[in-house]
């Protein structure tokens, strides 16, 4: 079997770590670095770093800002935000990362998961998806969740299985920063959708939801930001609960 996963994640906005709910009301939380070395010392197993303003903003992500984090942690790193072409692939992955998330890049341009694929290995091509219910039906948003494309979520994700990425991130805006579990529905869903591992992300808020959210066989990782940032539950301690009751853990 396969060892799950914990992955903290680094929302970035002008170079600081922030934080909201639902996608909304965005705060201060800490410098990146310092964050990050945190989380490595802690043992997750994994670090999600996404400039959130980049493809709002129109920019490049700041790959500043992704060097020194790198240059700080021993640790995976997925890097996402404003990944548009092959060129933006290849700018991060020279900058310290070793997965790349892409999210309204892929929309814009279906065959980017394809390419990247093709050009760097599934395992360096992650599909990210901000998903929320709409009339009964799973949509893809865009733009920090803003924006609505009417792309129904489980048609893409098996089009992006099929395009080679390696793995999903599954992003729930229903219950993002909400802190009461993890969208088991929509999770369940996209399980029965794809063979390919997912992340799950969006409504972690005690330890407890990690081992509910690990009785699905095909989420792999569950992936959290705000009980990490405010030490609500200690990566640490979280692992050594799970590996107690029964999850396979990486200590």
């Amino acid at each position: 079997m396969i060892t799950k996963r914990i992955i903290p994640c680094l929302d970035i906005k002008n170079g600081r770590v922030v934080k909201g709910v639902n996608f909304k009301g965005v705060q201060d939380v800490e410098d990146p670095v310092e964050l990050a070395k945190r989380y490595n010392d802690e043992g997750a197993d994994e670090l999600v770093f996404y400039d959130i303003a980049a493809s709002v903003e129109g920019r490049g992500l700041f790959t500043d800002v992704l060097k020194k984090v790198a240059s700080q942690i021993f640790i995976p790193l997925t890097v996402g935000g404003a990944i548009n072409t092959l060129d933006d692939f290849d700018r991060v992955l020279k900058a310290g990362a070793d997965k790349v998330s892409v999210n309204s890049g892929a929309i814009k341009n279906p065959s980017l998961v394809a390419q990247a694929a093709q050009k760097y290995g599934n395992q360096c091509v992650v599909l990210s998806m901000d998903v929320a219910r709409v009339n009964g039906e799973y949509h893809i948003f865009t733009k920090g969740g803003r924006e609505d494309t009417g792309i129904e979520a489980l048609s893409w994700a098996t089009l992006g299985e099929k395009n080679g990425a390696g793995e999903i991130v599954l992003n729930s805006i229903d219950t993002d920063g909400v802190k009461d579990g993890f969208d088991i529905e929509m999770l369940t869903s996209f399980s029965n959708a794809v063979s390919l591992p997912i992340i799950a992300s969006g409504g972690a808020g005690k330890m407890e939801d990690f081992t509910e959210l690990f009785k699905l066989e095909k989420v792999d990782a569950g992936l959290a930001a705000s009980i990490f940032h405010f030490g609500e539950v200690n990566i640490t301690a979280l692992k050594q609960y799970l590996k107690q009751n029964g999850v396979l853990m990486r200590l």
